[in-house]
């Protein structure tokens, strides 16, 4: 009996340590207009469950009116200054204090820090006074590379307005226009804006001009800032406020929220990010994904600032994250629309277009324990990146893995270095390729995202993906550009002038032909000035082949390719050389072909280990020696026949890897 109430006592003790806890931390939910103790806390006997939490540690004590919000993001190219200009503004507002500011604020990533590059869009709530009156400004830090593109479309649905960021040193550049373009096509209102005023190489009338003559306005009207001394942000941010309208929508409509961003916490399971479009949303309610139906119980309505912050809820035009405690993450799918499970609405938001994967490539664990493993992983970083996608695949060589789709190579790239990082696993990517179709001679259609797909027999048509490019460059290096993009089967679109100076040229290729080193190849010819942007523009039929690798006569599928028949042979003999290097000498010599079809296009012999018969013949007449070689040499033969080349892990690895060397492709 003893024992029991002092099992009773430590348990009693420890709720009530607890509640005090949640009480001081503030962390608590909230039921209507006031906070009160989460439910098990009453049969602790610790509390009184109609005790309240003073409210003034919480983020908002009532929902902002829509009039005085403003969603904006900031889109530029590369390294045109976003994340600096962000981290001023993270200041200027206050929400940062000098003390545990750091550059890249937003970028939560090591990975982010470490490249200097923003992988993914990062919103904060910012507080700021103008002409006597507070205002709520929610920002949108984007990246600006090509492959997360798709990134920048899903802040764009968020927002009513953009902060078009142009280097003041560098001018306009290709990702400047396409971010541009997909703003203008979501309507929202474009502030132009010229960072980096403060360099010595800075021009900004030139370029202010520039931006003038595509945006249609006057260069008076384009903003000038410097991200690093903060000099004209304050402008800035009035500018925002008296030119960005505000959200629109009905706060006594049934809640609609969408839902554009999602990550996964060991701890508190998935957070999800949304808009409230209509209505409102108030912790302790249950909430349904109207998409699959599934209903949750709210545990913490938040904003972010830039940290989590618990909130009272979130009102029409507010920005911020929920939390259920589900740990199942297919639960919270991005573009899905959230509606409260009590009268809610009968009519989902229209949601996101679904991103189509531009290169596949293999993903393996190198231990094929880890397995299971990888498909957790995976499963919890689509969460967090809803452009990848994945299914299962078994190779010969390589074991069981996944096929996985990606906007490009670095999103490749970055994708397993996240995995690598994030989940402790060890990886091995195959070489990337795109996506082609195949028509059969009986007419039948075959998609083919690996060598090992392509149909058996003739092949009637094949189709390539194709990709509409845009190269911005100085005028001086005109020539050398369209040489290289004709070597690539490019055809030119347009050209025309920014400038005297600029040249926009835009070419229709192959998308096969773009994602190795293309870019790589156009910063060499240019002395690093042009600049690239592509996007999908369909298919067109091609003269594709698929080349088999040869080892003793037997075709080895993890080796095979599907490249354009010019290019054949080079591949060919590339492969036929590596491997000729890689696998280990045999006691028989063993030929390395490339083929297509019955075709050998390449050929390369391993030599084969071969004993010094004659070693024990002093002298003595020549036939004896002879007699030795011949005798030798039948048996080389007798064992080439019946003899089997065991290829080594370390050679598929190798030779398959992105990362072997001379062959890892660029960002």
């Amino acid at each position: 009996m003893a024992a029991f109430s002092a099992i009773r006592w430590n348990v009693f003790h420890c709720d009530a340590m607890y509640a005090a806890y949640v009480k001081r931390k503030s962390r608590d939910w909230v039921a209507g207009p006031v906070a009160r103790y989460p439910r098990w806390a009453w049969h602790t006997g610790c509390v009184d469950p109609d005790q309240e939490i003073p409210i003034s540690s919480f983020a908002d004590q009532t929902f902002t009116a829509p009039a005085q919000i403003r969603n904006f993001c900031i889109i530029a190219h590369i390294d045109h200054g976003k994340s600096t200009l962000a981290d001023r503004m993270l200041q200027l507002t206050g929400v940062v204090d000098e003390r545990t500011m750091r550059a890249q604020y937003l970028d939560r990533m090591d990975i982010e820090r470490e490249r200097g590059i923003t992988i993914k869009a990062q919103n904060v709530r910012l507080p700021w006074r103008v002409d006597g009156v507070d205002h709520v400004l929610h920002l949108i830090d984007t990246p600006g590379h090509v492959d997360f593109t798709y990134e920048v479309s899903r802040a764009l649905e968020a927002c009513e307005g953009a902060v078009l960021l142009v280097d003041a040193a560098q001018g306009i550049e290709a990702q400047t226009l396409a971010n541009l373009y997909l703003a203008l096509d979501r309507d929202l209102h474009i502030i132009p804006v010229l960072n980096k005023i403060d360099l010595p190489a800075a021009d900004p009338d030139r370029y202010a001009a520039e931006l003038a003559h595509i945006i249609g306005c006057e260069p008076s009207d384009v903003l000038r800032v410097s991200g690093k001394t903060g000099e004209g942000v304050a402008d800035l941010l009035d500018h925002v406020v008296r030119e960005v309208p505000p959200p629109q929508g009905d706060p006594d409509a049934p809640t609609r929220a969408m839902i554009f961003d999602s990550v996964y916490d060991i701890y508190r399971g998935v957070v999800t990010y949304v808009r409230v479009v209509d209505g409102k949303i108030l912790p302790r309610e249950r909430i349904k994904m109207m998409s699959s139906g599934a209903t949750h119980e709210l545990l913490e309505v938040g904003i972010v600032s830039p940290e989590p912050k618990p909130a009272a809820g979130l009102g029409v035009g507010e920005v911020g994250y929920l939390i259920t405690g589900v740990k199942d993450v297919r639960q919270s799918k991005v573009g899905d629309t959230v509606t409260t499970a009590r009268n809610g609405a009968t009519e989902p938001l229209t949601g996101y277009r679904e991103p189509k994967p531009m290169v596949y490539s293999g993903l393996y664990p190198v231990d094929g324990s880890d397995y299971p493993n990888l498909r957790d992983a995976l499963e919890k970083l689509k969460l967090n990146d809803a452009a990848l996608t994945y299914e299962p695949e078994t190779s010969v060589a390589l074991g069981f893995g996944f096929r996985s789709g990606f906007l490009g190579l670095l999103h490749m790239e970055i994708t397993r270095e996240r995995l690598e990082r994030e989940f402790d696993l060890d990886l091995i990517s195959t070489a990337p390729n795109v996506v082609y179709r195949v028509i059969k001679d009986d007419g039948t259609e075959v998609i083919v995202t690996n060598p090992s797909d392509w149909p058996e027999g003739k092949v009637r048509t094949v189709f390539e993906p194709v990709v509409k490019t845009t190269i911005i460059a100085p005028s001086e290096f005109i020539g050398s550009i369209m040489e290289l993009c004709q070597s690539r089967r490019g055809e030119l679109g347009g050209m025309d002038y920014l400038s005297p100076e600029r040249v926009e040229l835009r070419y229709t290729m192959p998308l096969g032909e773009i994602i190795f080193d293309f870019f790589d190849s156009l910063k060499s010819r240019t002395r690093g000035y042009a600049s690239l942007d592509y996007e999908e523009a369909g298919e067109q039929e091609a003269d594709l082949v698929k080349v088999d690798i040869l080892l003793q006569g037997e075709p080895v599928d993890a080796f095979s390719a599907i490249v354009h028949r010019d290019a054949a042979a080079a591949y060919g003999h590339k492969m036929t050389t590596k491997l000729k290097e890689l696998i280990p000498r045999q006691q028989f010599e063993v030929p390395v072909q490339a083929a297509i079809g019955s075709k050998i296009i390449a050929r390369e012999n391993i030599r084969a280990i071969r004993k010094d018969v004659l070693s024990k013949c002093y002298g003595g007449d020549i036939t004896r020696k002879r007699k030795l070689l011949e005798k030798q040499k039948e048996g080389k033969k007798r064992m080439k026949t019946i003899g089997r080349v065991d290829v080594p892990q370390e050679a598929f690895v190798a030779a398959l890897s992105t990362d072997a060397a001379g062959d890892k492709p660029k960002k």
